[in-house]
Order: structure tokens, then C-alpha cells, then sequence
């Protein structure tokens, strides 16, 4: 008997990561843009000149530095999603796929130790 690839007793290959990702990308997305409001409205209630003063003011409370976490956390993860379907949709041969994607697992570490770093040592 012929194996039947139709209806609901199909045969499905694939990665199955597309309504996932979708979600995960839109939900980091709004995360990102909430921030940048949150980061604009008080630049935008900030007396006087912006400079050093005033991004370390704005940065220097607990709740900006755990919401500048978390935002690095969804935007390492929005990344991760975005580059590593364009390898998967792209990159052909298993092995250059397999060494893009450690090289941009461990590029986007390395950024988010940076942040973080950065972060917490204002």
C-alpha cells in the first residue's frame, strides 16, 4: 500500500517551529517597543541637556536596570529566532548551517555578557 501524504494521516517533516517563533517574535517585539517608549517619555521629561548624567540617571534605578535586563533577554532571543530561520531558509549544506548558527549563538552570548556587563556597572 502506497504511503498516503494528504490529509490527517499525512506524513509531516520539518523543524514545527513557525507558529511558535511567530508568537515569540511578536511578544519580543512588543517588549522592545515598550522599552524605547519607557526610555523616550523620559528622555522626553528630563530637565535640562541630555548627556552622561541623564542616561545614567535614567538607568541608575533597580526597576530600568531589571526592565534593560529583560529587554536584552527578549531582544537576544528576537534575534536568535530572526537569524537562525534565515540559516535554516538559506544555508543549505548541514555543516555551514551548524557553524552559522554556533557562531551566532555565541556572537549574541557574548553581546548580551557586554550589555549586561555595561548594565550593571553604571
Amino acid at each position: 500500500m502506497a504511503t498516503v501524504n494528504y490529509g490527517p494521516k499525512r506524513r509531516v517533516v520539518g523543524a514545527h517551529y513557525g507558529v511558535r517563533d511567530w508568537l515569540a517574535q511578536g511578544a519580543t517585539a512588543a517588549v522592545l517597543a515598550a522599552f524605547t517608549l519607557v526610555v523616550l517619555v523620559q528622555l522626553l521629561f528630563s530637565a535640562g541637556p541630555i548627556g552622561y548624567d541623564t542616561w545614567a540617571g535614567i538607568f541608575a534605578a533597580r526597576w530600568m536596570k531589571v526592565l534593560t535586563f529583560s529587554v536584552i533577554v527578549a531582544l537576544i532571543w528576537h534575534a536568535w529566532i530572526g537569524v537562525r530561520n534565515i540559516w535554516m531558509d538559506y544555508a543549505k549544506p548541514t555543516s555551514v548551517r551548524l557553524v552559522l548558527q554556533v557562531f551566532t549563538l555565541v556572537w549574541l552570548l557574548g553581546c548580551a555578557g557586554w550589555a549586561i556587563e555595561v548594565l550593571w556597572r553604571l
